[in-house]
């Protein structure tokens, strides 16, 4: 018997159990310790090795996921392996009568976990049968439990970047959204010019608190990066609560929206910002540049003066770093582009 086999195979097969236990079923959990340090050693090696280049983060989700199940898989077989060597003689081959080396046991523990055997060897006494079964019904539960848990991002992963055309189809900066939302027309009819947003901002207030519970399950989620910033929710939820922003705070008391509407909205924002400790992104060091009025008024827009709305600011100042470090998390720029309603690198 080796007792150092056997106690660093139940280590390993203890943390690897955890860990998937952690990521796939416990929703507030966020990562497991073993899968949260993958995650982010893959996000900053892909940042530095190419040089923040879109397409080549758009690999990251992807291959993070692949590299998260190969690990689970990977770990299971090797706790299992060492705790078979760690016998005096666990296993002996159904051929020749010989105790299995080290081979053996890799191959043993790999059929065993995913076909339940082969006969090739034999275990040689009750408790490596019973541990024999235990490695059989850890690889199929297992197994099982990641394929569910890849489903379950893929299709938070649609949802996240329907969420983010919404949002970009109205307006791919703050200014231009609310710009987008107001029809000075409707006056004429004795209609507030703002008419007709309360659906879809009610909309994507519902989307953004789903898909902050879907963080909090998936935080693999922050690092799914898309090509295009029109379909980047690091940029989507920058520009609604800067646009938010600018109805609560930037239109006069009498034209902007329902205060109520807004700080419904404004919440689920602040849902999606308490998901950022679990991908370890951290608050920038400073605020973000604040939006700019004139591109208001150019259209019409009445607006408060510089003075109050930049008084106003000086409140939501940690909130707004939490957004300038989703955006730089995940390698965009603020502002979204110099062009006027552009999102660029």
């Amino acid at each position: 018997m080796q007792p150092l086999s056997l106690f660093a195979g139940a280590v390993v097969l203890l943390a690897v159990i955890v860990d998937i236990l952690w990521t796939t079923l416990w929703v507030d959990g966020g990562s497991g310790p073993l899968s949260g340090r993958l995650t982010t050693t893959v996000w900053q090696g892909l940042r530095l090795g190419s040089r923040d280049d879109s397409r080549a983060l758009s690999l990251a989700g992807p291959l993070i996921l692949a590299l998260t199940l190969a690990l689970w898989i990977a770990l299971l077989w090797i706790g299992w392996t060492l705790l078979f060597a760690g016998g005096r003689v666990a296993l002996v081959s159904a051929h020749t009568g010989e105790p299995a080396d080290w081979s053996g046991y890799l191959y043993y523990v790999a059929y065993t976990m995913f076909t339940n055997g082969n006969g090739d060897y034999t275990p040689t006494s009750a408790t490596w049968e019973l541990a024999s079964s235990f490695t059989t019904a850890t690889g199929m539960a297992f197994v099982t439990l990641g394929v569910s848990y890849v489903l379950a991002v893929l299709g938070a992963v649609s949802e996240k970047r329907s969420f983010a055309s919404d949002v970009t189809g109205l307006g791919k900066r703050s200014e231009a959204f609310v710009r987008t939302s107001w029809n000075e027309n409707t006056r004429t009819n004795g209609d507030d010019p703002l008419d007709g947003l309360d659906l879809p901002l009610e909309s994507m207030a519902s989307q953004l608190s789903l898909l902050a519970e879907q963080h909090k399950s998936y935080p693999i989620l922050h690092y799914y990066h898309s090509e295009s910033g029109d379909e980047a929710s690091a940029m989507a939820v920058p520009i609604l609560d800067e646009a938010l922003t600018l109805y609560r705070y930037g239109l006069p008391d009498d034209e902007g929206l329902d205060p109520a509407l807004v700080e419904n909205a404004r919440s689920s924002t602040e849902s999606y910002l308490e998901t950022l400790d679990a991908a370890f992104i951290e608050p920038s060091e400073e605020p973000p540049p604040e939006p700019d009025l004139d591109r208001l008024r150019k259209e019409g827009v009445p607006t408060v003066s510089d003075e109050a709305f930049a008084t106003s600011l000086e409140d939501l100042s940690d909130r707004r770093r939490k957004l300038l470090g989703i955006v730089r998390a995940d390698a965009w720029e603020w502002p979204p582009g110099d062009d006027e309603d552009g999102v660029t690198r």
